[in-house]
């Protein structure tokens, strides 16, 4: 390990992609977690997934409605981030779908593993050359945001030490674990003394694997191509899920003269670098404010790596800025009776109160909106706080150094200054609320603005979102970084024995890789493009099943435009369709019309016959053709075999059903004897 950094870092917060990993110090690694084909992982319920929302739920779906708390684990500490959730006053409702019974309503013990799930597991384990455990023992991780009706998950360890080659290098596997996923967030209702967030369980207990590499990410950039380089070691195994949200990356960034961070929330690859290199920005930012604010206080500053720090100084430090800013919160309310502010009017005229918190000295660095280069906000004091009181399910608050804004005049803010005893260069934070959340709110904004005489908070954060994708590819506080009191056996749970045999099994039953599966569709009659889409859409194992009884290109084309049916069906109306008893063109419709059913040859060839879908006789056909050709001779010595185009059209609709390979051979040969 690289001794510790003593310079000052360099690089200008604004332009985020003129940061130097290597000067700053970067350091990365990745979490992947990866729902599998399988039935779920411990109640041996079907993994589907329902595709409802909060307006779509079936009414004949049950709810149940629960609180979850905070509890010690086996060490007797409760966990840092378990203490905090358990200070939001928040009921969940949890919709029971179809797939969902008494285990995921955690009424029931759990079973085994799904074996399906762990022999896949073990398989993504060999690809990665990682080394399996010797005792399949689950864990359960505390988890209090209510996506787990039990208040834990469960979690197996499965493999370490495993070794993932990369274009940017290798990259350490440090654990892989097959893991239960959790419930689907559908809803968050504010409600007068709390919140409800309502689940559907649907997703509950699917089987996930999750992959954290080691910290040998190099780059922003690198981290990307790894991400990619394990999605398609997953897929390789084709018992993976594919599709938004079947994978999740997590990624774990930190500098220097920052700390780690855990980003949630990177569903598009394409959005990794951006990311990484906005959180390099802000932690640097927050690197050079902290030394700002302790000069204010007199205080020794921050050495510009962490590995320099002491716990004598931090704890001082940390002492310092307690006494300098004390909890003190002030109803404000009153001054803002004449407030023309539909929002403020609005919030009182419910009983909301307006609490103000005084920030001592902080006038002028807790900032206003401003884009870096690429349109990016840049990072910001007022950012993380508001950040801090969303935690506690308030929308925003105002601050000092943006008012007057929002309908809130001078006349407002002098207000506040006065009835808080404020000089100039003292800043203040206003949260409109009811009572119990503005100071749970405000609490947490205190906490954070203490937190800016220190380096970046250990935390998990989420990619902000907006309508569905990132909004510029910056980040939001989620909660604190859980420590290791949220781990502790599961009783319910028998361990599993991963012996030499059952390894070596695995080892001899490794899946083709995609180089393979290239090589193999050389062998059949197809397009380049066509065979390069099957294997990218994974598709050539449905395809090479049922090639030797139907040709090839014809084939291919129907697995492709139907890659969600049977193939079976879809194999039996091509071979209709070859007999001659229906038209090309309607293979996908007569496909979608037998979706979930298991008709017989005859059956689809009396479909097509009954809707209009049985080939013209091609002697008719060839008439039909002559006369439209012989009808329109002047336009054909005119266009030559220009005439193609313009002439099937007219053709196709005056023959109806039809073969169009067979309508096209016999319009040229007519063409061409026009010309003659």
């Amino acid at each position: 390990m690289a001794e510790p950094q003593t310079s000052e870092p360099i690089g200008e917060v604004d332009d985020a992609t003129s940061l130097s990993p290597e000067g700053l110090g970067f350091m990365c690694g990745i979490e992947v977690h990866q729902q599998l084909a399988t039935g779920k992982l411990h109640s041996r319920q079907p993994g589907v997934l329902y595709d409802v929302t909060i307006d779509t739920v079936p009414e004949d779906w049950k709810r149940f409605q629960r609180k979850l708390r905070a509890a010690r684990g086996e060490g007797g500490a409760i966990d840092v981030a378990a203490r905090f959730e358990s200070r939001r006053n928040r009921s969940f409702v949890y919709i029971q779908s179809p797939n969902a019974g008494l285990i995921e309503l955690d009424d029931q013990p759990p079973l085994d593993h799904d074996e399906d799930a762990i022999q896949i597991a073990l398989t993504v384990s060999a690809l990665l050359d990682a080394k399996p455990v010797s005792l399949l023992q689950t864990m359960r991780k505390t988890v209090v945001d209510g996506s787990n009706t039990s208040g834990f998950q469960r979690t197996s360890l499965v493999s370490t030490d495993g070794t993932l080659q990369t274009e940017g290098g290798p990259v350490g596997i440090d654990v892989l674990c097959l893991e239960e996923d959790s419930a689907r967030k559908l809803d968050t209702l504010t409600m007068d003394n709390g919140e409800q967030v309502i689940y559907n369980l649907d997703r509950l207990g699917l089987p996930l694997i999750e992959i954290a590499t080691a910290p040998d990410v190099v780059s922003p950039e690198h981290a990307q191509i790894t991400s990619m380089a394990l999605g398609r070691v997953l897929r390789q195994t084709r018992k993976v899920r594919r599709g938004l949200g079947s994978i999740r990356q997590d990624l774990n960034v930190s500098l220097a003269c920052g700390d780690r961070v855990e980003i949630k929330g990177c569903q598009d690859l394409n959005w990794i670098p951006r990311i990484i290199r906005l959180e390099m920005s802000r932690q640097l930012h927050f690197y050079r404010l902290a030394n700002e604010l302790r000069a204010m206080l007199d205080l020794q500053p921050l050495p510009p790596d962490r590995r320099s720090d002491t716990v004598e100084l931090e704890s001082e430090v940390a002492a310092a800025v307690e006494a300098y800013l004390p909890l003190r919160l002030v109803d404000v309310s009153s001054s803002f009776s004449s407030c023309e502010s539909k929002m403020v009017a609005g919030g009182l005229g419910k009983g909301h109160t307006m609490l103000a918190l005084p920030l001592p000295g902080l006038h002028g660095k807790i900032g206003t909106k401003a884009l870096d280069k690429e349109g990016s906000q840049l990072p910001r004091l007022g950012r993380e706080l508001a950040g801090a009181a969303k935690l506690a399910g308030v929308k925003g608050v105002f601050h000092s150094d943006e008012l007057p804004a929002y309908g809130i005049e001078q006349e407002h803010v002098d207000a506040v200054r006065s009835a808080v005893s404020l000089d100039e260069q003292d800043g203040f934070i206003l949260c409109l609320a009811p009572m119990w959340q503005a100071e749970l709110a405000l609490e947490s904004v205190l906490q954070r603005a203490r937190k800016a005489w220190h380096r970046t908070a250990q935390e998990v954060r989420n990619v902000v979102v907006k309508k569905g994708a990132p909004e510029d590819g910056t980040t939001a506080p989620m909660r604190p970084l859980p420590g290791g009191a949220r781990m502790y056996p599961e009783t319910d749970i028998p361990t599993i024995t991963i012996d030499s045999e059952r390894w070596a099994w695995t080892l001899e039953h490794l899946p083709m890789s995609d180089t393979e599966r290239s090589m193999r569709m050389e062998g059949f009659d197809i397009s380049g493009d066509q065979a390069k889409q099957l294997v990218a859409r994974e598709l050539d194992d449905v395809f090479v099943e049922h090639a030797t009884s139907l040709p090839h290109k014809g084939w291919a084309s129907v697995v492709l435009e139907n890659d969600e049916a049977e193939p079976e069906l879809c194999a039996n109306v091509l071979k209709v369709k070859e007999q001659g008893d229906i038209t090309r063109e309607s293979i996908n419709e007569i496909i979608a019309a037998f979706t979930g059913q298991e008709p017989t040859l005859q059956e689809i060839a009396d479909y097509g016959a009954a809707n209009g879908h049985k080939p013209a006789d091609v002697g008719d056909l060839a008439s039909t053709i002559q006369s439209i050709v012989q009808e329109r001779a002047d336009f054909v010595k005119e266009r030559g075999m220009g005439a193609m185009g313009p002439l099937m059209g007219v053709v196709m609709q005056a023959v109806g059903a039809a073969d169009g390979k067979v309508v096209s051979a016999l319009l040229r040969e007519a063409i061409q004897n026009t010309m003659e």
